[in-house]
């Protein structure tokens, strides 16, 4: 008797996924494989559903190791529900002839738009106007920290999808635009009207912003730390929806506290969430819960990218968006 595909979409356990029924999946794959949504700890062994399925589609949190790969005797395809893929070893899962595909674009907008959500509330203090509002004062006591955007320079660390999204709004804001990406083609910045800089170096003393729009791998892992942000403008700020940990979190808070940086605004931080009050004080910071991808828009449209790849997967067909 031939046995039927499956198809498993992993869950880190904290993770409040409320479509039990996957309804958005289902549709997709009801006809070709048995799905299931299996919830799992972090650091939990995977169980043998999951180490069997013919395709597994990864939510963020558990790590796909060698180990667990060398277990996964079925698997056509591990889909990454998101665009990171550093939850998995995807030179393993090559070596086993596994392809590891993530969604690279379903959140190109909502993590642009809160980049830039994130800039605007930094260069017009939305937050301490805010809480002086309501407060009934009206002094406006940070009116000498409100900046015009107009002529400011915006900088991109990676002119991806998102960084090139991000750099098309910036540029409709008024910022003239930089950035540095080593691994973009020559001629870029002239399709996009923006301007290269040869060196993250240079990018960081020009630079009145700068935001974080790179993957998160060895090379990027902690890019920006102290002696990066003493190259920043004094006064000058960091705004990272990327990864947290492209971005050392210690000296930019230390910089924040000293008035070296004039704000972050931080979607993601460095082993998140926050972890003291005291970090959780630092003047001149906004942060956010790791949301910038978020939208029910976009939510269906990551969904739905990872079930068609799962599916031509389990059919033995070629898949897309490979990272290894």
């Amino acid at each position: 008797m031939n046995r039927r595909p499956s198809v498993v979409i992993l869950c880190p356990q904290e993770f409040k996924f409320t479509d039990h029924e996957a309804t958005v999946e289902r549709p997709f794959l009801r006809d070709v494989a048995d799905l299931k949504t299996v919830w799992l700890g972090y650091n939990a062994p995977f169980p043998d559903e999951v180490l069997d399925a013919d395709a597994l589609i990864l939510w963020h949190g558990p790590q796909v190791t060698e180990q667990v790969v060398a277990r996964m005797k079925n698997c056509r395809a591990i889909i990454r529900n998101g665009v990171g893929f550093d939850s998995v070893d995807i030179a393993a899962a090559a070596r086993a002839g596994i392809p590891v595909c993530n969604v690279p674009d379903y959140g190109t907008e909502e993590v642009a738009d809160h980049a830039m959500a994130l800039t605007l509330a930094l260069y017009r203090q939305l937050f301490p106007l805010d809480a002086e509002a309501k407060q009934l004062g009206w002094k406006i006591n940070v009116a000498a920290k409100m900046r015009r955007l107009r002529g400011q320079t915006f900088g991109i660390v990676g002119l991806g999808r998102i960084g090139t999204a991000a750099a098309l709004r910036a540029k409709a804001f008024g910022f003239r635009v930089v950035f540095h990406d080593p691994y973009v083609p020559v001629g870029t910045h002239k399709a996009v009207g923006v301007e290269r800089m040869a060196s993250l170096e240079e990018l960081l003393r020009t630079a009145d912003t700068v935001s974080i729009h790179c993957p998160l791998n060895d090379e990027t892992r902690g890019m920006i730390g102290a002696p990066q942000v003493a190259q920043m403008k004094r006064g000058s700020f960091l705004v990272n929806t990327a990864r947290g940990d492209v971005v050392q979190k210690q000296p930019v808070f230390e910089a924040l506290r000293s008035g070296h940086l004039g704000g972050a605004g931080l979607d993601v931080v460095e082993a998140e969430p926050l972890r003291t009050a005291e970090e959780a004080a630092t003047p001149n910071l906004i942060v956010t819960c790791h949301a910038a991808f978020c939208s029910p828009e976009g939510m269906v449209e990551m969904r739905s990218t990872s079930a068609s790849i799962a599916r031509a997967a389990v059919l033995g067909q070629p898949v897309w968006n490979r990272v290894n």
